[in-house]
């Protein structure tokens, strides 16, 4: 028999949550049973419920968010690796240096002296033809969204439909108001994590206040200081204004990246505007 839709939406809400604090508490331990308590499961199910959510198990979960916020720091910021292994949760860098190497097959401080190599994946870019603006500095207010949790290849992602189904809570919820913004949050580096283990959160800004409604999540935005980019084109080259952004001014521009994700606004509507004349804000996160 089916499990009613209601229950199904409660243990994803719930499953929401387990992510939500793994990837706000990588500098702390991580049990189990703080886990479930947090989740409202009962720990004696609990890893079996979140294997079957995530497609792995959450012991695994944490390790791999480990390792791949560790490899983003390695790249984007001027941390030590003895930093980095302390801010990710392990209790010395030498913990740090055999994960990653199971992991990855080599070393952090190799991985960071490779970082200027044509790719440490079998994915290439191409900056030919993309279109961006000149970054402005932004201090961004909190923003309360409404969000769907979406995994899997960045590229294959249904926003269309994720979309949509955050429009219906808003209309349900009676949330409409002006200006409401369609925000698509990134977790993982498309470059260091493999596509099935992609994880992306696609917002709509809501009013404070609402609960969680089923899968629909509600959550905030920390306020903070982004770099704030323009493309202008088809969604298929922003791959190629990360790559320039990231190789070209990152580097030359004196910013540090903090650990939050960053995010994308897209102000008009695909299925209205041709593809060259798409607008999408790139919100790059920095200390």
């Amino acid at each position: 028999m089916k499990n009613k839709p209601a229950t199904t939406a409660d243990y994803q809400r719930r499953i929401n949550i387990v992510v939500e604090y793994i990837r706000t508490h990588l500098d702390e331990t991580l049990d189990l049973r703080t886990l479930a308590e947090v989740s409202s499961f009962s720990p004696c199910h609990f890893h079996r419920i979140v294997s079957a959510f995530l497609g792995e198990p959450p012991g695994e979960f944490i390790a791999r968010t480990r390792i791949e916020t560790a490899a983003r720091l390695l790249l984007y910021s001027d941390l030590t690796v003895a930093e980095i292994a302390y801010r990710v949760g392990y209790d010395a860098p030498s913990s740090l240096t055999k994960a990653f190497g199971r992991f990855f097959g080599i070393s952090p401080k190799e991985y960071r002296t490779a970082k200027n190599l044509p790719s440490m994946t079998t994915r290439m870019h191409s900056d030919a033809g993309i279109r961006l603006s000149k970054p402005k500095m932004l201090e961004i207010p909190e923003k309360t969204v409404a969000y769907l949790r979406a995994q899997g290849d960045y590229g294959e992602v249904d926003y269309g439909d994720c979309f949509a189904r955050l429009w219906q809570y808003v209309k349900e919820q009676k949330l409409f108001s002006a200006g409401i913004e369609s925000i698509v949050v990134y977790h993982n580096d498309p470059d260091i994590s493999k596509s099935g283990d992609l994880r992306c959160d696609v917002c709509l800004t809501i009013p404070k206040g609402p609960v969680a409604v089923g899968p629909v999540g509600v959550k905030t935005i920390a306020a903070g200081r982004y770099a704030m980019f323009v493309h202008t084109g088809p969604y298929a080259g922003l791959g190629g204004a990360y790559h320039k952004i990231f190789r070209e001014w990152l580097p030359r521009s004196g910013c540090e990246l903090c650990d939050s994700p960053g995010f994308e606004r897209y102000r008009n509507n695909p299925d209205r505007v041709p593809a060259e004349k798409l607008k999408t804000e790139i919100y790059i996160p920095l200390k």
